[in-house]
């Protein structure tokens, strides 16, 4: 067994569902879109994504001495779903503990057995190297070039196997090694989600608008949600997941996720609209204390129910 078969088959013995490995390279056509994207000010509120933007298209800059990306996928598809009556949470924040938390410890156990099993050489122990969807990593597009998956009409990784509700986890390693080979995109014809998009968030060609998209103005957007976006909110007051959902590629082969800490917490999944309207601060923080909604904070969250 070589380096690389190692690694995959450990990341699947540890929890993971999916793992590939790509160059470390500069994305170059990532930089030419990302400068388009940000100049029609797509991000809306989020100045964090104008900054690092060499970091943001080329990993080597990030982690010095990186020679390859080792890329995870964790399915988060829940076996229990809310009553579609209530106000409506993103699946991937059903769980207690926050995605961020399981992810990097699973990670964590892959970069020790490595260096276990090839030393310490293998990572630059001075730099960041784990990553979790909070630093300037273009995720999905290193999963899409290790031959995870392609990205969507919904700007979503679609695994051919697994679907668009996976966490991506990536590790950059000091070390070469086999390469996988990006699959083709799948799409097709097929524009489910765009047309299903009650805020025509998504573009065809110009990518995500995302002062348009739900999930920005229940989270990232500080203050109100825009007035012409709350007739809109289909319900949701904590992201969306409208895009996913409708895709068929998430219709026949999304199973429920294996990963115990990743299973709904009884309360979002049992809670009926007066608790969600009744919810005070001291319940926001003692119920949500490890939850990935803590991120909205208690004041957004409600105003959001209460829109």
């Amino acid at each position: 067994m070589n380096k690389s078969e190692f690694i995959k088959n450990t990341a699947l013995e540890i929890g993971f569902d999916a793992c590939g490995i790509a160059k470390a390279d500069f994305l170059e056509e990532d930089a030419f879109f990302l400068k388009s994207w940000l100049g029609n000010n797509f991000h809306g509120e989020m100045s964090y994504l104008e900054r690092n933007f060499a970091k943001r298209t080329d990993p080597r800059i990030i982690v010095e001495g990186c020679k390859s990306v080792i890329v995870t996928l964790l399915n988060y598809y829940p076996s229990q779903f809310q009553n579609p009556n209530v106000p409506k949470i993103a699946k991937y924040a059903y769980s207690k503990i926050d995605y961020h938390v399981i992810i990097k410890e699973k990670l964590f156990l892959l970069e020790n057995k490595i260096i276990a099993k090839y030393g310490e050489a293998c990572f630059n122990k001075n730099q960041q190297h784990r990553f979790v969807d909070s630093a300037p990593v273009l995720e999905r597009r290193w999963a899409e070039r290790a031959g995870l998956g392609w990205i969507g009409r919904n700007k979503m990784l679609i695994n051919p196997m697994l679907g668009s509700f996976c966490f991506i986890g990536i590790l950059m390693i000091n070390a070469e090694l086999d390469y996988d080979e990006p699959i083709q995109n799948r799409c097709g014809t097929c524009r489910k989600c765009l047309d299903a998009c009650p805020t025509n968030a998504l573009t065809k060609e110009k990518g995500l608008d995302s002062r348009k998209c739900i999930s920005y103005q229940t989270i990232e957007k500080k203050g109100k949600i825009s007035e012409d976006i709350r007739p809109k909110l289909s319900g949701y007051i904590y992201g969306c997941d409208i895009c996913n959902d409708v895709c068929p590629w998430n219709k026949t082969r999304t199973k429920a996720t294996q990963t115990a800490e990743l299973e709904a917490s009884d309360k979002i999944i049992n809670w009926k609209f007066q608790n969600w309207e009744n919810l005070n601060e001291e319940e926001f923080y003692r119920i949500f204390k490890h939850s990935a909604i803590q991120r909205a904070g208690f004041n957004k969250l409600k105003e959001n129910i209460m829109t």
